[in-house]
């Protein structure tokens, strides 16, 4: 049986902990490892690193891993695996990135790359000039509700696509009145990496990049809607970074884009983000799991009078998607994509060059806020 052997570093935290390690590679090595189109079982052999020993020791008792380490130049000295994974923060990403490449390994990482382009595009030459497999993790792509908005555009139920609208975000708590926060501090420290546009701007390049074209221009405009908070210690601090980020696009095709991203917003939709595309033939909405569409034969015609109360029930004109195939979780279906890409050269589109596309996007959006203007995306050289 062949195998992988994948250093997974900073799982510590609440997303490289519940969607890498436990949804996506434990997951795989429960089911007895990844089937190869030579009909092999590729066997899965994680060991998992950190700076806090007791905190990695006791997360390897709980789940059985059998190999575990603070030492991390050790873990990428040994020749037995081949893999490199960090969900750490984004400021240590590109360094460890770029030793785990000099030790031989091929990496995988959670997104950004970066908080700066120079360095992004940098780290993707790197990792192409080495002849290793490289991924950034590009999970939205791999949700139920977006792929089957795929599914529509590839079966033209659209028609031209006009426009996107994205609502993202909900109310995290400021921590002041009894609530915890439900996400870390350093979200909001821009010296620690923090900063929602850093963060989801590099989310939106890869969506509508790969699902309904590429970006050309932005325009953005931040805001700290929340200027104080509490961290984990109880203590009151200054957020100096955005929560909440407006950003246009325009696309390859004339497709317009807006996209609403906040950590200071209440939610009155179907889900913690939702996508609708607009189109000749028919719109869509989707959430992370379920998509709706309405077709311009089931479209309703509503007549503007602010004199009497609406009579249509928008929500009801909306026929939901059925699930036709089973939805694996989205970040165990990217994982598996990339195992097949480093055991059997199996496609792959989405390396560190990727990664590089969504620092930019990022970069442009702080850029635009600041000289409230319109900037154009241009092609970036690797």
């Amino acid at each position: 049986m062949p195998r992988l052997g994948i250093i997974l570093h900073g799982v510590t935290g609440r997303m490289g902990y519940n969607q890498h390690l436990v949804r996506s590679i434990l997951a795989i090595r429960d089911q007895g490892g990844l089937t190869l189109k030579s009909g092999e079982r590729l066997e899965i052999d994680p060991i998992i690193v950190g700076r806090n020993r007791d905190k990695i020791e006791q997360l390897a008792k709980r789940h059985n891993i059998a190999r575990w380490s603070t030492d991390l130049d050790a873990a990428l000295a040994d020749a037995n695996d081949q893999i490199f994974f960090d969900a750490g923060t984004t400021l240590m990403r590109a360094e460890l990135i770029g030793r785990a490449l000099d030790a031989g390994k091929h990496v995988y990482c959670e997104k950004p790359i970066s908080d700066d382009l120079r360095t992004a595009v940098k780290l993707a030459r790197k990792a192409r000039a080495s002849g290793l497999k490289h991924g950034v993790v590009q999970d939205k792509l791999f949700l139920p509700g977006l792929r089957k908005l795929a599914l529509l555009r590839d079966s033209g139920f659209f028609g031209k696509i006009l426009s996107v609208r994205g609502e993202f975000g909900y109310w995290v708590f400021e921590g002041d009145w009894g609530v915890p926060a439900q996400r870390p501090s350093w979200n909001y420290r821009k010296k620690d990496g923090g900063g929602i546009i850093l963060d989801m701007l590099c989310h939106w390049r890869y969506v509508l990049d790969n699902l309904f074209g590429e970006v050309k221009a932005v325009s953005c405009l931040g805001a700290t809607h929340i200027p104080t908070r509490i961290d984990e210690q109880g203590r009151p601090y200054e957020c100096d970074t955005d929560d909440a980020a407006y950003a246009t696009f325009e696309l390859e095709g004339g497709v317009i884009a807006q996209i609403n991203s906040s950590w200071a917003v209440r939610v009155r939709r179907d889900d913690l983000v939702t996508f609708q595309v607009d189109g000749t033939h028919g719109s869509a909405v989707a959430g992370l799991t379920k998509c709706w569409t309405q077709h311009r034969v089931n479209t309703p015609k509503p007549v503007w009078n602010p004199d009497q109360p609406q009579t249509i029930d928008f929500y009801k004109t909306w026929d939901e998607v059925p699930d036709t195939q089973a939805f694996d979780n989205g970040f165990k279906a990217q994982w598996e994509m990339f195992l097949r890409h480093v055991a059997e050269d199996a496609p792959w589109p989405y390396g560190l060059e990727a990664g590089a596309k969504g620092v930019q996007l990022a970069e442009l959006g702080l850029k635009s806020w600041a000289e409230r203007r319109w900037l154009d995306v241009p092609a970036l050289e690797f």
